[in-house]
């Protein structure tokens, strides 16, 4: 076996060395189920093809056939029985009685050793314990009688532990506390667990920003607490902002008073009694029932509702003629940022956003982080935006290895606080592994020793009652790669005196001139509506400007990822399938190592796309854009749905991408890791931003001001 590893080495240099480690553990435990190989491959193949870029099948099954001929010879020699076998124990030779223990040597060991008889009653208590946690083992595994919850794709299922003094409170009443706490919940979709023994404690008025990788479960989780199947106390309201409002004749402002159910019931109670009473009824107790109707709505401050819909609506980018128009004039998009502004409206106690800033520009991110820093009760909200945690967040809630961690603070405190704990559990555990070491050395070697008989029986007792740490487990780092991009001569894309309507009376963009190179870095930002992405969309080609003139170097190859391209893949298909549609005529393998590349790798890649979380779903449109072979990236608003990880990740690969970069994001994080230039897109004119993004944002938070 000693061979193996300067195999491994010496055909992939660059394989990961923990990862070395693990193939190198399959082979030396797994060697005797080797046969032929095709054996080996379907072992170790699978994990090299994900650590090594450029790996082909062929270098592949070599390697296999190379790892079978060492192998091969341990193995035969194995069956033939000509393997020194070790000692299940270290043997203190000198203690042993000669007649009794020390027998005949033979072919196949050293020494054959008559045991000493078991303690039968020791036995049968070890095998309870293990038979114990085989069956725990089993229970968390098998699926738990829940309550089912669509969300649209599938089923999620969800069950939890609830205290006898929580239930007799919610059936007596008497629960008035609006803290909110799930113990020892599990979560499942399908098949997969995604969190197990879990605990949520919300204290009322907190704002909770809660993060974790694409595909763990927060949406799930969020769904879940909206449809009350994870019980939380009766009389705490729960608004949960996922689906955009229906659009009819009702106008936006309209919209958002009728979340206050109280109040449209109070006013329909007024017109009603109005009606009868100029109609002539003169029964005395409608004008008692009158007059205690404007009481209730004086206390509701009923008459200020329609001011205080109208800031949120502005707030938001609805401006006051837009305010009156039916909803079913609004894209959307727009849609969305209604419910948003009904949620704000509604108060209630729980109020669960996830990923708010995907529908909202830079103004309109800035307006609800000044917002929601006085919410008035409790916030659950999921989002990729670091810089929107850092502002609203009081507290962070960390969503990994199927339990969620919480901590105090925001965005920053919580990285510095994860990163602090997992140091001292791992020294903690290091610290235990060398305890157990110590002590079972002094085990191993006084077993046989009947003067320290008492003593090794307590110290075996001290390592059973000792609590078994485990090491910490590190996070796969998120890596994506653009392959390697042709050089272009400047210009790589030009715009010379380029105007744009969708009618001839109205003029998006006027009189646009803009170059970019290669080695362009360039972010376009402005409200939404204001003509971003139609300004994406003629330099790619998609829209034919009205005027002026759009020139494009001969050699460049655009790749160009669309808000909707996510939404324009096939359901039912697989991400292989995807690549195969766009990039035709290559193996399987190398979609395989394409999409890995984006961190669609496993079973993902095999997985039917419905299946995936909307941030996988990402990953797999960036994939099948970047298969390609781009030399000018044109990317709108990549991030959204992608975990602040991945994010991290885009903005590295789009650093190391030889080609060149126009962007259309409100991500603050993504465009200063990336972007050079600041293009801003008002007005229908397109200018440079010489401050950079720090300008750019105090631009917008002076407009707010003076709103």
């Amino acid at each position: 076996m000693e061979n193996i590893k300067p195999l491994l080495r010496s055909k992939f240099p660059r394989i990961d060395g923990d990862l070395l480690e693990y193939i190198e553990g399959i082979l030396e435990t797994s060697f005797e189920d080797f046969f032929t190989s095709d054996d080996v491959y379907d072992a170790i193949g699978p994990f090299v093809h994900e650590a090594v870029d450029g790996a082909t099948d062929g270098d592949v099954k070599d390697l296999c056939n190379q790892i079978l001929s060492i192998i091969g010879p341990e193995f035969e020699n194995a069956q033939n029985g000509k393997i020194t076998r070790i000692l299940d124990a270290p043997i203190h030779i000198g203690s042993m009685r000669i007649e009794g223990d020390l027998l005949k040597a033979s072919e196949n060991s050293m020494w054959k050793l008559q045991r000493e008889s078991v303690d039968s009653k020791k036995l049968e208590r070890a095998n309870a314990r293990i038979q114990k946690k085989e069956e725990r083992k089993s229970d968390m595994d098998k699926p738990k009688p829940t309550a089912p919850v669509s969300n649209g794709i599938g089923m999620a299922t969800a069950s939890q532990v609830l205290s006898k003094k929580d239930n007799k409170a919610e059936q007596r009443g008497t629960n008035n506390s609006k803290d909110i706490r799930v113990e020892n919940f599990d979560i499942a979709f399908g098949d997969k667990v995604l969190l197990t023994g879990a605990e949520l404690t919300l204290a009322y008025g907190r704002r909770y920003g809660f993060v974790g990788r694409n595909g763990l479960g927060k949406t799930t989780l969020l769904r879940l607490l909206s449809s009350k199947q994870l019980q939380i106390p009766s009389h705490i309201t729960v608004l949960h902002v996922e689906q955009e409002v229906v659009g009819d004749e009702t106008p936006a402002i309209q919209s958002v008073l009728e979340c206050d159910t109280v109040r449209e019931g109070l006013i329909a109670e007024e017109k009603k009694i109005t009606q009868e009473i100029n109609n002539g009824n003169t029964d005395a107790s409608l004008n008692a029932r009158l007059a205690s109707v404007y009481q209730e709505m004086q206390a509701i401050e009923s008459d200020k509702a329609p001011a205080r819909a109208s800031v949120i609506l502005a707030g938001l980018g609805f401006p006051a003629p837009a305010q009156l128009k039916p909803t079913r004039e609004f894209s959307g998009g727009w849609r969305m940022r209604l419910a948003l502004a009904r949620a704000l409206f509604a108060r209630p106690d729980l109020l669960l956003l996830d990923e708010p800033t995907n529908m909202l520009d830079m103004k309109a991110i800035i307006w609800l982080e000044d917002y929601l820093q006085t919410w008035p009760s409790t916030i659950l909200v999921v989002s990729h935006d670091r810089q929107f945690l850092e502002t609203v967040a009081t507290d962070i809630i960390y969503l990994h290895s199927q339990r969620l961690d919480s901590y105090r603070g925001n965005y920053s405190h919580f990285i510095k606080a994860k990163t602090e704990k997992a140091k001292n559990q791992h020294r903690e555990w290091e610290a235990q592994q060398q305890l157990r070491e110590h002590v079972q050395e002094f085990i191993d070697k006084f077993r046989y020793n009947a003067k320290r008989a008492s003593l090794v029986q307590s110290k075996i007792k001290f390592l059973e009652k000792l609590p078994v740490l485990q090491p910490v487990e590190k996070e796969t780092e998120v890596v994506l790669r653009f392959q390697d991009a042709e050089p272009l001569n400047p210009p790589a894309v030009q715009l010379d005196e380029m105007s744009f309507g969708y009618t001839k009376d109205k003029i998006l963009l006027k009189n646009v001139n803009l170059t970019a190179s290669n080695e362009s870095r360039i972010c376009i930002v402005g409200e939404n509506g204001a003509g971003k992405t139609t300004l994406l969309k003629i330099l790619v080609g998609d829209l034919e400007a009205t005027s002026g003139f759009r020139h494009l170097n001969r050699s460049i190859r655009l790749g160009y990822f669309s808000q909707h391209f996510v939404d324009n893949l096939d359901l039912n298909s697989t991400p292989v399938d995807a690549m195969k549609m766009k990039v035709p005529g290559k193996t399987v393998e190398e979609y395989r190592r394409l999409l890995g590349s984006f961190g669609i790798s496993g079973d993902k890649a095999l997985q039917k796309v419905v299946s995936l979380s909307g941030g996988q779903k990402c990953r797999v449109a960036l994939a099948v854009m970047a298969a390609t072979r781009p030399n000018f990236l044109m990317l709108d608003e990549p991030t959204n749905h992608l975990d602040i990880e991945t994010i991290e990740a885009l903005g590295k690969a789009i650093d190391k991408f030889s080609g060149g970069l126009i962007l259309v994001s409100h991500d603050e994080r993504l465009i200063r890791m990336v972007c050079k230039e600041l293009w801003l897109c008002a007005d229908g004119v397109v200018r440079s931003i010489e401050g950079g993004f720090d300008e750019y944002r105090k631009l917008v938070e002076d407009e707010l001001k003076a709103q």
